[in-house]
C-alpha cells in the first residue's frame, strides 16, 4: 500500500482517536489549539526554489513549493550569535498572533553543547570543554536563551534539547571524544532543563531515532540516561523550587525514518522499532518505569520518500521527499505532534548522494537541487498554492 493511503487512513481514524489521544487538563499537549509558526526566513529561501521550477516551466511544483512557505518548521539556535534570532522570531510570531487572533506555537531547537556532535564532526560547536566551555555554555548561551523565552509569556514554545547528544552518550562511548564529552553533556543538558522551567515552554529531550536507540538492548540504557539527566536538573534550582520536568522526547530529528513504514525497510528486519511510531511504543514503557513522560514529537520533514537507503546508518542528504505535515491528529496517545524539525533544503554536510547531478554543500548551506527533490517526491503530495 502506498504511504499516502496509510496517512489517509490515519486522518480518517483521527476523529475517533481524538478522545483517547488528547491528554487531560492537567497534562496538556502544548500543540493543541495552536498554529505552527512558519518563519519568514525559511520561507524566503524557498523563493529561489519557486523561481527554479518556474524557469523549467514547471508551474505545478512551483506552486507546491509555495505551499511549503506556510508550513511551520523549527528554528535552530546553534550559537551565541544566533540567540538574537529568538527575538526576531518572537516579534514575527507575536505579530501574526495579534493579526490573526490565532495562538502561535513557536518551535525552537537548542543546539550548542560544548564538544557538540562528538561522533560526527559536521556540525562541531563553538564551545570546548577543555577551554571553560561548560561555564560559557551556561552563561553565554543557556541564560540568555531562557531570558528571551521568559520575556514572551504571550507565546507558547516547544523546544528540542540538543539533538543526538544523549544518543552519543548511550552508544558511542568507544569514541574517546564522546567519552570525554559525557559529563559536560549531562551537566549542560541538566542546566538547560532547569533554566527553561517556564509555564509557556514545553521541553522535549532528544531521543535520537528508532534505528539508533530503538534496538531492544538500547531501550533500557536510553531511559536510564534520560532519567539521570532530568534528575540532575534539580542541582540547578533553588531548594524550594519544584522538581524540574520535561514534556517529553523528540525523535527522528534531521533523519528520514517514516512515522509508519509501509513497507518496512529490509534493514529493519530484526528491530521492533522499525518506524518512529513503533519506536515510541517500544520506548514508552521504559520511560514510564523511570517516571518520565512518554510524550513524543516526531520529525517527518524529510520522511516522505521511503526505502531509498540501503542501510539505516545512512544519514547525510539521503534521497528524500517532504513528509507528513505538522499535525496533532497522530492516531496515538503517545505522540503530541508530527513536526518538521529539520528545515528541508539545509544540507547535512558535504556528503551523501548527489541531487540532480549536484554534490552537497557544507552543513547548513542551502542545497537547491535537494529541496527541489523534496518538493517533487513529497508524500503525501503537496497541495499547490497558486498566486
Amino acid at each position: 500500500m502506498h504511504l499516502l493511503l496509510t496517512i489517509a487512513a490515519i486522518y480518517t481514524a483521527s476523529l475517533a482517536a481524538t478522545l483517547q489521544s488528547y491528554p487531560s487538563a492537567t497534562d496538556v499537549n502544548p500543540f493543541l489549539g495552536k498554529e505552527y509558526y512558519a518563519n519568514s526566513e525559511y520561507a524566503a529561501k524557498l523563493d529561489q526554489t519557486i523561481a527554479a521550477f518556474n524557469a523549467k516551466n514547471d508551474g505545478l511544483n512551483a506552486a507546491r513549493a509555495r505551499s511549503v512557505k506556510n508550513i511551520g518548521t523549527f528554528v535552530w539556535i546553534t550559537s551565541v550569535s544566533s540567540i538574537s534570532v529568538i527575538t526576531s522570531t518572537v516579534e514575527e510570531a507575536r505579530a501574526i498572533q495579534e493579526k490573526t487572533g490565532k495562538p502561535q506555537i513557536v518551535e525552537l531547537v537548542l543546539y550548542d553543547l560544548p564538544n557538540r556532535d562528538c561522533s560526527g564532526g559536521h556540525s562541531g560547536g563553538e564551545f570546548d570543554l577543555t577551554n571553560n566551555g561548560l561555564a560559557l555554555y551556561k552563561s553565554e548561551f543557556i541564560d540568555p536563551y531562557a531570558k528571551a523565552l521568559e520575556a514572551a509569556p504571550d507565546l507558547t514554545f516547544a523546544v528540542i534539547l540538543e539533538p543526538d547528544s544523549l544518543g552519543n552518550l548511550i552508544t558511542n562511548q568507544e569514541i574517546p571524544y564522546c567519552q570525554a564529552a559525557s559529563p559536560g553533556y549531562e551537566e549542560g543538558l541538566a542546566y538547560a532543563i532547569a533554566k527553561l522551567q517556564l509555564p509557556n515552554v514545553a521541553l522535549y529531550l532528544d531521543a535520537a531515532h528508532g534505528g539508533w536507540l530503538g534496538w531492544d538492548d538500547n531501550l533500557g540504557p536510553a531511559a536510564a540516561q534520560f532519567a539521570k539527566v532530568v534528575a540532575l536538573a534539580k542541582n540547578f534550582t533553588s531548594k524550594d523550587a519544584p522538581v524540574p520536568k520535561i514534556r517529553g522526547f523528540s525523535t527522528d530529528v534531521s533523519n528520514f525514518n517514516p512515522y509508519i513504514a509501509n513497507p518496512r525497510a529490509t534493514y529493519t528486519e530484526y528491530s521492533n522499532s522499525y518506524d518512529e511510531l513503533h519506536y515510541a511504543e517500544s520506548l514508552a514503557p521504559y520511560l514510564t518505569n523511570k517516571s518520565l513522560p512518554a510524550h513524543f514529537i516526531i520529525d517527518q520533514g524529510r520522511s516522505g520518500l521511503q526505502n531509498t537507503r540501503t542501510d539505516w546508518g545512512e544519514w547525510c542528504n539521503v534521497a528524500a521527499g517532504f513528509g507528513i505535515r505538522p499535525i496533532t491528529q497522530t492516531n496515538s496517545s503517545l505522540v503530541d505532534s508530527i513536526v518538521w524539525a529539520k528545515p528541508g533544503g539545509e544540507s547535512d554536510g558535504a556528503c551523501g548522494p548527489m541531487a540532480q547531478g549536484k554534490a552537497a554543500p557544507s552543513a547548513g548551506a542551502w542545497f537547491e537541487e535537494y529541496v527541489e527533490n523534496l518538493v517533487i517526491y513529497a508524500d503525501p503530495p503537496l497541495e499547490p498554492t497558486y498566486l
